[in-house]
């Protein structure tokens, strides 16, 4: 098959570095050329990544991991944030001076940093190359999540290699994640920094720490249901929650407390119910059944009673079940 150039549209094109056909065709992702040919074509000016995304239909999100792809194969220099993106010409002569002295840099240090490092594709293919079982993460993450772009190949590699994960552990950790519908690579790293600090590193303590996490989240649903939220709780409020299921409370109860407080203050608060439980929990109720009784008896009770500073049996009742 043979192309020939339009000649009348010649006038407005632009060039291309040959190093994109010679090297990246196969590496780089339909998004990743999307984004380089509208920078190239816009080269000179500011572009911010709405515009990028709006012209390229790729997503806001995913403009700056194809941005920086481009950036750590040396094809794009970002001169400063504030001005536009150009195109990086360096020579072979350069580009070995800057690697080498990156490997003296590195020799320097006295062991491998646990933050973050981005790799530039030629590294991960190496890094493919020379280890089978990242090889093999790599193509059971791809039949889950599809082709692997730059970001999670990367991501993949670091919890493999600098946080020690396993292969089994980082595939019990994304088939997890991805069952909760976040499959974000932050996300996932931040689950994988806590598995490393808590030494969460064989296949058994992965999949009971996923018992553990699943057990969490659908408790969190269910407050949520009983709560009628519609939104997912808050940092603030899902530490009242982790701390009302270490209490052992069960859900009817917490429904009961979130009742009692609807009817107190009209509104939902965490810190009114957590408040209503633990004043449970210290006069010993641990049911809602338990804390009927105990209304039913104190009325019954107490029902003309009245003490002697005139406080009325509907006010002692709140004292008594509250405890504020």
């Amino acid at each position: 098959m043979e192309f020939t150039t339009n000649s009348g549209v010649w006038g407005t094109m632009f060039g291309v570095p040959h190093v994109v056909a010679d090297n990246f065709l196969k590496l780089a992702t339909g998004d990743q050329i999307k984004v380089l040919l509208y920078i190239l074509r816009c080269s000179g000016r500011t572009l911010s990544d709405e515009e990028i995304s709006r012209n390229t239909g790729v997503p806001v999100r995913d403009v700056t991991d194809c941005v920086l792809f481009w950036q750590q194969v040396n094809v794009l220099d970002e001169r400063s944030r504030q001005t536009s993106v150009a195109i990086q010409n360096k020579s072979p002569q350069a580009e070995t001076a800057a690697v080498s002295q990156q490997s003296k840099s590195e020799a320097g240090q006295t062991s491998v940093p646990r933050q973050k490092q981005e790799l530039k594709p030629s590294e991960i293919t190496d890094i493919l190359e020379s280890s089978s079982d990242i090889s093999q993460l790599f193509k059971i993450v791809e039949s889950f999540l599809g082709t692997l772009n730059h970001t999670q190949q990367n991501s993949l590699i670091w919890m493999h290699n600098y946080l020690g994960l396993k292969k089994e552990v980082i595939l019990t950790l994304v088939q997890y994640c991805i069952t909760i519908g976040k499959t974000n690579s932050g996300y996932i790293e931040k689950i994988a920094c806590s598995w490393s600090e808590n030494d969460i590193n064989s296949l058994d303590a992965a999949q009971e720490e996923v018992q553990r996490l699943t057990h969490y989240n659908d408790f969190i649903g269910m407050i949520m249901k009983k709560f009628e939220m519609t939104r997912r709780p808050t940092t603030k409020q899902k530490e009242f929650i982790s701390g009302w299921q270490n209490e052992g409370f069960n859900i009817d109860l917490i429904g009961y407390a979130y009742e009692k407080t609807i009817e107190q203050i009209n509104k939902l608060s965490f810190e009114y119910i957590n408040k209503i439980l633990l004043s449970w929990k210290e006069s010993g109720f641990t049911t809602v059944r338990s804390v009927r009784d105990s209304e039913i008896s104190y009325k019954k009770n107490k029902k003309t009673a009245q003490n002697t500073s005139g406080v009325s049996d509907v006010d002692k009742y709140k004292v008594v079940i509250n405890k504020f």
